[in-house]
Parts: C-alpha cells; sequence; structure tokens
C-alpha cells in the first residue's frame, strides 16, 4: 500500500510541475499575440502560429505511432470540435487585443463552470446544488467584471465569455473523441481546421478593405497582411512553437496526475498573465475587477472540489 501512495504522490507532483510550466508558456504566449496585435493581422498569427503547431503535430504522431492513427470513424465530430476551438481562439484573442490580459484570463475561466454546466444535458451527469450554486457564485463574479449598464462598459468583455463556451462545448466532445482517437490525432485536425480558416479570412479581408473601423478587436481582424518585421519574426516564431510545447505540457500534465488536482492548478494562469500585463503593459487590475477574479476563480476551485470529492465517493462506492 505504502509503495503505491508513493507512487501516486510523485504521479500528482509531475503533473502540477507540468501544467504549471504549460500555463506558463501559454500566458506567454498570449502576451506575445497581444503585442503582435497592434501592427498584424490576426489570421495572419493565426496561421503562422497552425502551420508550425503541424509540425510540431506530425512530430507527435511519430512517436505516438504514425499517420495511419489519423483514420477515425468520427470526421464530422473532429470537424466540429477543431472548428470549436478556432472559435474560442479567434474570440480570445480578439479580447486580448483591446482589453487587459489578465481580465481576460480571468473571465475565460468561467470554462469549467460553463463544462459543469454541459456535462448535465451532453454527457448526462449529475450535479447537485452546491455545484450549480458555485455556477451561480461564478457567473455573478463574470457579471462584476464585465460591468453591464456602466458607462466603461465594452462588448469586448464578452468575447471571453463567447471564448469560454466554444472552449468548454469542444472539450464536450474531447470526452467522447479520447476514448478512440489519439491526442496527436486531435491535435493535427485542430492546426489543420486553424490554416484553412486562417487562409480564408486572409483571403477575404486580407487586403484591409474592411479596415478602418476604430475598433480595436476589429482592426486587429481586419487589418492588412503585412510582411513582418525581421524583430517581430521572432514572436511570430514563438507564438507557434509556445502552442506546440504548452500543448505538450497540458497533456502530459493529465497523463502523469489525476484531474482533479492538476486542473486546479490552471488557475496559476491568472497571477501569471497579471504579471505580463504589469511588466509589458503597465496593466492592474482595479478593485472591481480584483472582486470579479475572486468571485470567477473561487467557485471554479469550489467546482474542482466538488468533483475531486464525488470521484472519491464513486471510486469508494466501486472498491465496496
Amino acid at each position: 500500500m505504502a509503495t503505491v501512495q508513493s507512487t501516486r504522490v510523485s504521479n500528482n507532483a509531475g503533473g502540477i510541475y507540468c501544467i504549471v510550466i504549460g500555463m506558463a508558456v501559454i500566458t506567454a504566449q498570449d502576451s506575445a499575440v497581444k503585442w503582435l496585435s497592434t501592427d498584424y493581422a490576426l489570421h495572419q498569427i493565426m496561421l503562422s502560429r497552425a502551420v508550425i503547431g503541424l509540425c510540431i503535430a506530425l512530430v507527435i504522431l511519430r512517436v505516438e505511432g504514425g499517420l495511419h492513427l489519423l483514420r477515425t470513424r468520427h470526421p464530422v465530430w473532429h470537424a466540429v470540435r477543431s472548428l470549436l476551438l478556432v472559435i474560442a481562439n479567434l474570440a480570445f484573442f480578439l479580447a486580448v487585443a483591446a482589453m487587459p490580459l489578465a481580465e481576460a484570463v480571468a473571465i475565460f475561466f468561467v470554462a469549467p463552470l460553463v463544462i459543469t454546466g454541459l456535462s448535465v444535458p451532453v454527457l448526462g451527469e449529475q450535479v447537485g446544488i452546491r455545484r450549480w450554486a458555485a455556477v451561480l457564485v461564478g457567473l455573478v463574479g463574470v457579471i462584476v467584471m464585465t460591468r453591464p449598464g456602466a458607462e466603461l462598459f465594452n462588448w469586448t468583455a464578452l468575447l471571453p465569455i463567447v471564448a469560454a463556451v466554444s472552449y468548454a462545448s469542444m472539450q464536450m466532445i474531447t470526452r467522447k473523441l479520447g476514448a478512440t482517437d489519439s491526442a496527436g490525432s486531435m491535435t493535427f485536425h485542430i492546426q489543420s481546421t486553424m490554416i484553412v480558416v486562417s487562409l480564408a479570412i486572409g483571403l477575404a479581408v486580407g487586403d484591409g478593405r474592411f479596415a478602418g473601423t476604430g475598433n480595436t478587436s476589429l482592426e486587429f481582424l481586419l487589418r492588412a497582411w503585412v510582411w513582418p518585421e525581421i524583430a517581430d519574426l521572432w514572436l511570430f516564431a514563438w507564438c507557434g512553437i509556445a502552442s506546440g510545447i504548452g500543448g505538450y505540457f497540458l497533456s502530459q500534465a493529465y497523463r502523469l496526475g489525476t484531474a482533479a488536482t492538476v486542473s486546479s492548478f490552471e488557475y496559476v494562469a491568472l497571477p501569471m498573465s497579471m504579471a505580463w500585463g504589469f511588466a509589458f503593459w503597465g496593466d492592474w487590475p482595479d478593485t472591481t475587477a480584483f472582486a470579479g477574479m475572486a468571485l470567477i476563480l473561487g467557485a471554479g476551485i469550489y467546482t474542482l472540489h466538488r468533483e475531486h470529492l464525488r470521484r472519491r465517493q464513486s471510486a469508494g462506492q466501486k472498491r465496496l
């Protein structure tokens, strides 16, 4: 018994290290996208990022066993899942261009609560009154942060919510596909879809004829495609490399540790985003933003805690 317990702790420790590294890489990538958003178009950044990500996905497939893993019985679900993640990326990066990074990340963390809500109709899971209460508290936190009716309210604040809902919906499909398809296969389909969508947007608006709206997010989407400055090429490269490396560490984290333990450490992304935002742009959340963050994070962590307890009780019943 002592040996099994020791191994389990070691695995969780490894998973925690991986999730922290993964979040550090991903938040650094988000900062790079925000930095590039003042001069380049989003579809241009996403295309270069996806091309590099696709190369990394091919390497992962090679390690997992070969290209034959791309064969799937669920091509439609792969397409839907990939499009949902593309939407999540588009919405989140458009938000990051126009609002402080930490606030966008905090609002996006409503995703675990959305997953809880969707798990009832989609997966048929049972959700108790306490978890529903946590969802309600998290939604109050979102309302506090977006400040509807306030003079400073910006519709851009709704974009992280769109990203969170899309991401949560994508995770519902991931749970279904994960039983039959490899992580490398799912990564390949996502990066391929990202390339197709980015090229389509670039061909439609890449000449900049729709630019000049005066809206920061729309300008990021509709800006003309331009050749990057030499000094910015490393940022483009970093976005793609970070996407691949960050994705690997996130997958490795959930492979090594239990989901309930590892997922609670995803919230380290918030202080990291605050640090990046303060270092590069001098952004610091005000009192209202901090209050909303506290509600969202508290509700999310409590939801993860209840999930952990529920799984322990279920495992105990099975042993009996």
